[in-house]
């Protein structure tokens, strides 16, 4: 009977390694799933929190693939910004300005667009991912109920624009619900998504805008691309 035992002990231990070893879930892994989400998608709709330093902005944040993007602000007031792949455009209605630049695919990768199958993209290929706590869901914010899965991501190189980088997801929808960033100069930056809504058959037309005639226009206001 011991060759028996021997049996059914051999069988249960491979058993549970077999389910333990399918229960290990890598932050490699992890974030690979949240980009296959967003790869998915072909646009989405959000309510968007902006907090830098003292300052927090509200607005409606629109995207569709492959790097279209649009913030319309409700706090600034009027206050717009608009991605169309190729361009960014930001009107700053207290200044009666706006201001225009040219974007190469090398600088496409920065705040909110990280919520984006691109972004996520160039995410995995220039960052490091590790769980915060592990791959359980933890509390948003001390003492909250909503819970979120944490990754943290550290650059591979000193030429990325964010030390680190802390990413909530939502464990049922495999949506990011936040973005906190360190940026190179040490500010810390954090983009709250709620409210998100996708595949809503968002048209290109959203992402023309059409400026205050009023408005000063300043082109290639942070850098000239040469790209």
């Amino acid at each position: 009977m011991r060759w028996l035992w021997g049996i059914v002990f051999f069988l249960i231990i491979k058993g549970v390694f077999c389910l333990y070893a399918q229960e290990i879930v890598t932050a490699e892994r992890y974030l690979a799933s949240v980009s296959e989400r967003y790869g998915g998608m072909r646009d989405y709709e959000a309510r968007i929190t902006i907090r830098s330093g003292n300052s927090t902005m509200y607005g409606t944040v629109i995207h569709l693939v492959p790097s279209f993007m649009r913030i319309d602000f409700t706090s600034p007031a009027n206050q717009v910004i608009v991605f169309n792949g190729e361009q960014l455009t930001i009107y700053l209605p207290e200044y009666q300005a706006v201001l225009n630049q040219s974007v190469s695919s090398n600088r496409r990768a920065s705040g909110a667009s990280l919520a984006t199958a691109q972004g996520l993209t160039l995410l995995r290929r220039n960052y490091v991912p590790v769980f915060v706590t592990g791959p359980s869901p933890e509390p948003l914010d001390s003492g909250a109920s909503e819970r979120v899965v944490k990754l943290r991501l550290t650059r591979r190189s000193v030429s990325e624009g964010f030390r680190e980088i802390v990413l909530s997801v939502n464990p049922d929808t495999r949506l990011i619900r936040r973005i906190e960033g360190r940026t190179i100069d040490n500010r810390f930056v954090q983009f709250d998504f709620s409210n998100v809504r996708i595949n809503q058959g968002i048209p290109e037309m959203r992402f023309v805008y059409d400026s205050p005639a009023s408005a000063n226009v300043y082109n290639n206001f942070l850098f000239r691309d040469t790209d």
